[in-house]
Formats: structure tokens, C-alpha cells, sequence
């Protein structure tokens, strides 16, 4: 009889540990694939930022600095590797992109243009997409980072290596922020 409870503890025992190991491996490949969604949004939005400076070049090539900048941050985010480096080379590439898009405030001859409106508009829904993406990967490195540190997984996820994944997170105070808003009297 002692023997038959001792199987049945250890069957019981076995599908846990499969239960658990299968969790963190589900987990685990939702990050790679959440992580792989990130990287395929962010190659668009690469690809898209040459022909979005060889357009101002053409109606602002005195801006030098600022199409330099663009390309120097376009650069970096492209080499940059895990989800902290990559987090932060991809604020440096959004400020950058906001100094560029503030040219077409002082060339309203640019705004004119049908192919710089349809790459800002382009750019917006990438923008728009990583913002999704980044949020999902976000919350299954939350699932992955929770499921590691709970009892009795955390045991488990110790012996069979699993390790704790980093948040793609903003990490420019500006962005943080909230954008400030003025409805009143323009100035003279």
C-alpha cells in the first residue's frame, strides 16, 4: 500500500515538473517571438528613415546637423543589442526624428510635399505598432519574470537555467512626460 502512494506521489511529482518546465518554455518562446515582433516593426521604421532625410535634404540640405544626427541615431539603434541598449538607442533615434520633423514647421514647403506627408504618415504607424508590440513583449516578460520568481517554479527555473528577461521600457524622462498643452493668445 506504502508503495502505491509513494508511485502515485511520484507520477503526481513528474507531471508537475513537466507542467512547470512547459509553462516557462511557453513563456520563453513568447518573449523570442514578442522580441522577434519588436525587430521586424523597428526594420521598417529603419528602412523608412533614408528616404524620409533624402526628402528633407532636398528642401533642407542646410540642415546638415540635424540629417547627421538622424543617421548617427538611425546607426546606433540599428547595432544595438538587447533589450536595454536597444531601448535606449531607440529614444536617441525618437528625438532625433522629432528635431527632423520640427524642420517642416520652418519649411512649410516641405509639408507640401506628398511623399514627406505619406513617410510621416508611414512612420506614425510604425510608431504606433512598436508602441503595441513593445507593450505585449512587456507583458509576457512580466508572465516570464513572475513565473520564474514564484514558489515552487522559481526551484525548478533555478535548476533548469531559466533567467529573468529585461522590460523594453522608455527611459528619456521627456518621453515619460506628458506633452504640455497651451490653448492661449499666440504671441506677438
Amino acid at each position: 500500500m506504502i508503495g502505491w502512494i509513494l508511485l502515485i506521489g511520484l507520477v503526481l511529482l513528474i507531471f508537475l515538473a513537466i507542467g512547470m518546465y512547459n509553462s516557462l518554455v511557453r513563456l520563453k518562446v513568447q518573449c523570442d517571438d514578442a522580441w522577434a515582433d519588436i525587430d521586424v516593426q523597428l526594420k521598417r521604421r529603419y528602412d523608412l528613415i533614408p528616404n524620409l532625410v533624402e526628402t528633407v535634404k532636398g528642401y533642407a540640405g542646410h540642415e546638415k546637423s540635424t540629417l547627421e544626427a538622424v543617421i548617427n541615431a538611425r546607426n546606433r539603434a540599428m547595432t544595438a543589442a538587447g533589450p536595454a541598449d536597444k531601448a535606449a538607442a531607440e529614444n536617441m533615434l525618437s528625438g532625433t526624428l522629432k528635431s527632423l520633423f520640427a524642420l517642416s514647421e520652418a519649411y512649410p514647403q516641405l509639408r507640401a510635399i506628398e511623399s514627406f506627408t505619406s513617410l510621416q504618415n508611414s512612420l506614425t504607424q510604425i510608431e504606433d505598432t512598436v508602441q503595441n508590440a513593445r507593450r505585449y513583449y512587456n507583458a509576457v516578460v512580466r508572465d516570464l519574470n513572475t513565473k520564474i520568481l514564484q514558489f515552487p517554479t522559481n526551484i525548478f527555473a533555478g535548476m533548469m537555467g531559466f533567467k529573468s528577461r529585461e522590460f523594453f521600457e522608455v527611459t528619456a524622462a521627456a518621453e515619460r512626460e506628458a506633452p504640455k498643452v497651451s490653448f492661449g493668445a499666440p504671441s506677438a
